[in-house]
């Protein structure tokens, strides 16, 4: 029935302000009026509609795509919309798209690695989008090895030339969005040979297109790559490939704020320290931590509400059957997922603090916490999106059968998801620098040199080497330092075996590649341990509301609690904590599910998502599920003849036997 809440009944339950836990979920009251806003403007905006997507040809798609750019644009401009404010339109487009890179990756790295004069001359372009850039730094050969990356930028001193080429197949770019067929300009990354030498990948700012008719300049050759995992998906963003065959650019399209190549030739770096560019790299990877929060909130919302709204089993004497929901295999499926939607947001919002320490320790040449702030930021991209993917996935089979439809929003949510787990660097290879990173910080405990930053608590290496856990009862897995104490002690015995496990073989290299494994399952503990902090650091804050600390502690001790069930194996090989203290961990969890339960549908509801930003029948905040499911339905092309085009040729011959006469 239109017009009516199904989910009334879950919200009246709520045992919290939700309009308070909104605030605290957006992180301050002004973010939150901003999103609020803009999503509601983009919701109520005919040309944002997205419900026919997955019956769009790949054309269709991208020119839909190009069409709602323009009109964001245009509605950006004529709202004379903050940056801020155009950011949060651009999240609730919610299409993959060409601005995406534009403005997350082009438009920063000119600001991050460009001088001033270049950046006075490129960005005036840019942000007037009378440019649109790309970055093309990935190539077929080489993602993750950005030191093998073989595009040649060779410096020619008779013209003053740059000449960009591609000397192999393996050395085109691929994968950059944006390439395909919109970037008119692109940070190419290439290795810079002046004078014979090699001196390693740098930045250059190519025209790729005219700007009269946007055909490739000469000796350029680009495309776009194909298409993609699912249906609508990522498919309407243009990743390219590209060529080039001795094009020639002006020394001054070098990004040159780091290093330079004078007139004659001389390759010199600049005053500004190389360290820069972890800034850009913190700051990138941040955005990505919130994506992950986003991604899986989204998931978690249409789950937990189908959960309320599907019934099923459990009905006696012709009763009413059970919610889906009140099991306690899918509470202890999907609210460990909630909490981890929390966990992430949080620690999402500390990352925005470490990228603005990290700026301003770098403006002040202090790059002491540098090491840490890398490894820290390349190990939380790799445990969120990991968790993250594998969560939306988890979600759509909360949602039974009918998830695995496009409608329910979870198969597209995924299918666009799940590149943030190779993207921005595949998160093997990340977990890799942080386990390298905490075995510098084990090998330098004895000299005196203390750790900093999330390794701070390795400083305590003799206490956590030889604590027991002080767990006697289930309530004591509510004391924040019985967590702590748990989680730091399974990191630093998980690091301090490795460390040892190293130290046998004579060629550190080869013991590193020998116990790859097991240093990445410790970089994962490490990573757990941050996020859980965090979590418990973000209870500390003054959070107002009636009842929305208690439910953020239970989230955290859901997502501590249930992360120590998973991973026991680690937690009791490394006497960590008993079997005994697991088994009550376990009793705890199953406590903190029941006091989750009345507020399920109001933690989702904190989200504030927009029923079109879900984009997802099963997760409409009415719950007026089954109506709609018949209303998608019909909508399929499939249904627009009720006798499928093809009956008379191959049906009807099948059905009467005369297979002979068939068009077959």
């Amino acid at each position: 029935m239109e017009g009516v809440d199904h989910l009334a009944d879950e919200r009246n339950k709520a045992e919290f302000d939700v309009e308070e836990m909104k605030i605290v979920w957006a992180g301050s009251r002004h973010a939150f009026e901003v999103s609020d806003r803009i999503s509601r403007l983009v919701a109520s905006d005919p040309v944002f509609e997205k419900s026919n997507r997955a019956l769009l040809t790949r054309k269709e798609l991208f020119k839909s795509t190009l069409r709602k750019c323009a009109h964001a644009w245009k509605r950006i401009i004529e709202l004379r919309l903050t940056e801020e404010e155009a950011g949060r339109m651009r999240f609730f487009v919610d299409q993959p798209a060409f601005v995406d890179l534009h403005w997350g990756m082009f438009v920063p790295a000119i600001k991050g690695q460009g001088t001033e004069e270049q950046q006075q001359k490129w960005l005036s372009l840019a942000n007037k989008m009378q440019i649109i850039g790309c970055y093309a730094q990935t190539e077929l050969g080489h993602g993750s090895n950005v030191q093998g990356l073989e595009t040649t930028a060779t410096f020619d001193p008779e013209t003053d030339e740059f000449v960009i080429h591609s000397p192999t197949q393996t050395s085109s770019k691929w994968w950059p969005g944006g390439l395909g067929k919109v970037s008119t300009h692109a940070i190419v990354y290439a290795r810079l040979i002046t004078g014979g030498k090699d001196y390693g990948v740098h930045g250059f700012i190519v025209q790729l297109r005219s700007l009269e008719d946007h055909s490739p300049l000469p000796n350029i050759t680009v495309g776009d790559i194909g298409t993609k995992f699912g249906n609508g998906a990522y498919n309407s963003m243009d990743n390219g490939f590209l060529m080039f065959d001795h094009v020639r650019i002006p020394r001054d399209q070098m990004l040159m704020r780091l290093s330079k190549v004078t007139r004659e030739g001389k390759y010199v770096p600049s005053d500004v320290p190389k360290q820069l560019v972890y800034g850009t790299m913190v700051y990138v990877r941040q955005t990505i931590v919130a994506d992950a929060s986003n991604a899986l909130s989204r998931a978690v919302c249409i789950a937990t509400r189908y959960s309320a709204v599907r019934r099923q089993f459990g009905a006696h004497n012709g009763g009413i059957e059970t919610q889906v929901i009140d099991y306690k295999t899918q509470q202890n499926r999907l609210f460990p997922l909630l909490a981890s939607a929390y966990a992430f947001r949080f620690v999402g919002e500390w990352l925005k603090w470490l990228y603005t320490d990290v700026t301003g320790r770098l403006q002040a040449s202090d790059f002491t916490t540098l090491p840490e702030a890398h490894a820290c930021t390349a190990g939380l991209k790799s445990l969120t999106t990991t968790a993250t993917a594998d969560g939306i996935e988890e979600c759509r089979k909360l949602c039974g059968g009918h998830g695995y439809l496009w409608c329910s929003g979870l198969p597209e949510l995924f299918a666009v998801y799940v590149p943030a787990c190779t993207y921005e660097g595949d998160n093997v290879v990340l977990q890799l620098q942080v386990a390298r990173f905490l075995m510098k910080t084990v090998a330098q405990l004895g000299s005196g040199k203390a750790p900093v930053g999330t390794t701070a608590y390795m400083a305590r290496a003799e206490h956590l080497l030889q604590c027991r856990s002080g767990v006697q009862k289930a309530e004591d897995w509510l004391n924040p330092g019985a967590v702590l104490e748990a989680f730091e002690a399974r990191a630093l015995r998980m690091a301090v075996a490795c460390a040892k496990n190293l130290s046998k073989f004579e060629n550190q290299e080869q013991g590193f590649s020998e116990l790859l494994a097991d240093l990445v399952e410790s970089a994962i503990a490490h990573c757990q341990l941050i996020v859980v902090s965090k979590f418990i650091a973000k209870l500390e804050q003054d959070i107002g509301g009636k009842g929305v600390k208690e439910q953020l502690k239970n989230l955290c001790y859901i997502y501590a609690l249930h992360l120590l069930h998973k991973h026991l194996g680690d937690f009791l090989s490394t006497n960590s904590i008993t079997p005994k203290q697991a088994s009550l961990a376990n009793d705890q969890l199953r406590a903190l599910y029941t006091q989750v339960r009345p507020n399920a549908v109001a933690l989702v509801d904190a989200f504030n998502y927009t029923d079109h930003y879900l984009s997802s029948v099963l997760g409409r905040y009415d719950g007026n599920v089954y109506p709609k499911l018949f209303e998608e339905a019909w909508k399929d092309p499939l249904n627009d003849s009720v006798v499928p085009d093809g009956y008379q040729e191959y049906i009807r011959p099948l059905l009467k036997q005369q297979l002979r006469n068939a068009r077959l």
